[in-house]
């Protein structure tokens, strides 16, 4: 018992020194600086919405987005990005801590957590690439020093790089319900490739607020631009000057043991780096990625899209050589990983595969795919069939919750970016030939916006059923801590928080979660029999509602 309790006690001293000197090194990593310029930016405020400093500037247009460009070496990148967003940037992480402070009130947890994160990331800053941790560097110089009890400023940018994988992994949560769709050849208007995809990233209304269409022309490699928030280096969906673009839609992952290259920042790398299909597949197989992502590339000069489908474990590539489209949910599909378990659980449990069954039902029904068409498609919010499934359900395209919405024509450099709120808003052009050739002009920066070509706003912004969506959502809220606090909810205000989302299968359970926890069973099982007749998001939420039904007729035996 003795030699036993003795090995235990050694272990556990040997796994801490080995944990404690993992921790260490990465807290000591720094980047490289030298052979870079080091000069400090200088910006100039022109106005509340301009900020220039040199030939970069930051530009608010009137959709209400920000319009960064940026050049110079990766330091440089990195110092100038922070400099023109400081505000932003820490805007930007204030609301994000914030949201984990809520989910994480309590301060021994905080604590526990900002150990398990130096843990978990403790090999992260051996698996991105060295420029790209001295441009992070850069930005990290004009973080908010609120935060540095988390980390020192430079390894919490990092982490953050690695937030969307992170959550992904150990929670398995889908926070990121992408859709997205390529179409050339006879499928396409005009021939030539054509992409939409929405991301379905959600961390609140205030961290949706300001988002950045960033503009970077490198030293090395491509110009591109990317839609992203400040502090975000990383790519979730962009294009780059030679016409290839890319977006991310996760995938089911198992929970991995360390972090490893973030799938953003391997995004970032195939767009700076690659020109073509060839090159972008031989990006992605240097990589170990530390969760599951299909990744869709699509490219000018070979005039189609394909996925590049990432695992921990494994790598495969889904084409269609006999094809003109293609259609990418939360599924893989290539030969490599579409048979793996947790591919095929996801099928069947999530929403994947009917979002992708009815992108493949609106493809049918529009035989040629051309940008509004595009944006029609990203603005959906019916079920299969046009059925009425409610407002916000996850089945539905349109989640009305996506960080953004995008739409690529790479032949031409064209880009649509969707402006608030969600993908509603008008889609804004952009064309990067304009944007990357022209000479810049210290004294007259304007929007790079291609205002001929915008997409107008959707008109359910005007409806009532949009006003009636807004109000849901408030009031979704407030049953919310209703239930999580136990309080008293008048059967009127059931009945008016019902008639604002009437075909969402929501509304219906947490009204017969109040009954039941009221013990009025009646009511409870009126209200789980209304929900099973609705589209229920996931078929684990299926199950849920059909064991609270069975709980409720036992009762009221």
């Amino acid at each position: 018992m003795k030699s036993r309790i003795a090995f235990l006690f050694y272990s556990a001293v040997v796994f801490l020194l080995m944990v404690s000197c993992g921790i260490s090194k990465s807290l000591k990593h720094q980047p490289i600086t030298a052979g870079y310029d080091q000069t400090i930016p200088v910006v100039d405020k022109k106005a509340a919405t301009l900020f220039v400093s040199g030939n970069n500037s930051l530009l608010k247009n009137k959709h209400q987005l920000w319009e960064l460009y940026v050049e110079g070496d990766p330091l440089q990148v990195g110092l100038i990005s922070g400099a023109l967003t400081d505000s932003l940037l820490k805007k930007q992480e204030t609301i994000f801590f914030s949201k984990i402070k809520d989910l994480v009130p309590s301060e021994s947890k905080q604590k526990f957590l900002r150990f398990f994160l130096k843990w978990y990331n403790r090999k992260l800053y051996l698996n991105i690439p060295e420029e790209y941790k001295t441009e992070i560097y850069g930005y990290s110089r004009y973080s908010s020093k609120d935060f540095d009890a988390i980390a020192p400023a430079y390894l919490r940018s990092l982490y953050l790089h690695g937030a969307h994988d992170i959550g992904h992994a150990l929670q398995d949560l889908a926070l990121v319900g992408c859709s997205s769709f390529a179409a050339w050849d006879s499928k396409s208007e005009d021939g030539n490739l054509i992409l939409g995809r929405n991301f379905d990233f959600y961390a609140g209304d205030d961290f949706a607020k300001d988002k950045v269409i960033a503009f970077i022309k490198p030293t090395q490699g491509n110009p591109f631009m990317i839609y992203t928030w400040a502090g975000m280096t990383g790519a979730v969906s962009g294009m780059n000057t030679k016409g290839l673009t890319i977006t991310i839609n996760a995938g089911k992952s198992k929970i991995p043991l360390i972090a490893k290259t973030p799938i953003s920042v391997l995004a970032r790398e195939i767009l700076q780096y690659a020109t073509n299909i060839e090159e972008a597949i031989a990006i992605a197989k240097k990589r170990k990625v530390f969760v599951s992502e299909s990744i869709m590339v699509g490219s000018a000069a070979d005039n189609k899209a394909i996925l590049i489908e990432v695992s921990p474990n494994n790598f495969g590539v889904f084409d269609v050589p006999n094809s003109n489209q293609i259609i990418c949910s939360n599924h893989f599909q290539s030969e490599e990983l579409k048979n793996d378990k947790r591919n095929k659980d996801q099928i069947r449990d999530s929403h994947s595969k009917y979002r992708f069954d009815k992108m493949t039902e609106l493809f049918d029904n529009n035989p040629k795919i051309n940008p509004t068409i595009a944006a029609e498609i990203l603005r959906n919010t019916k079920g299969l069939n046009d059925k009425e499934i409610g407002y916000g359900n996850e089945k539905a395209l349109n989640q009305l919750l996506a960080h953004h919405g995008i739409i690529f024509k790479p032949k031409e450099l064209l880009v649509w970016v969707s402006a608030n709120p969600y993908q509603l808003g008008e889609f804004v052009c952009y064309d990067l030939n304009q944007i990357f050739n022209e000479t810049r002009d210290e004294n007259s920066f304007e929007s790079f916006e291609r205002a001929d070509l915008s997409i107008a706003k959707d008109p359910f912004l005007e409806t009532e059923a949009y006003k009636k969506y807004e109000q849901f959502r408030i009031e979704d809220a407030k049953m919310d801590s209703a239930l999580n606090e136990k309080k008293f909810i008048d059967a009127n205000q059931i009945k008016e928080y019902q008639s604002l989302n009437p075909y969402f299968w929501v509304v219906y359970y947490k009204a017969g979660l109040y009954f039941y926890n009221n013990k009025d069973f009646g009511q409870a099982k009126t209200q789980f029999e209304k929900a099973l007749q609705c589209e229920i998001t996931t078929l684990t939420s299926k199950v849920q509602v059909e064991k609270y039904l069975k709980k409720s007729i036992k009762k009221l035996k």
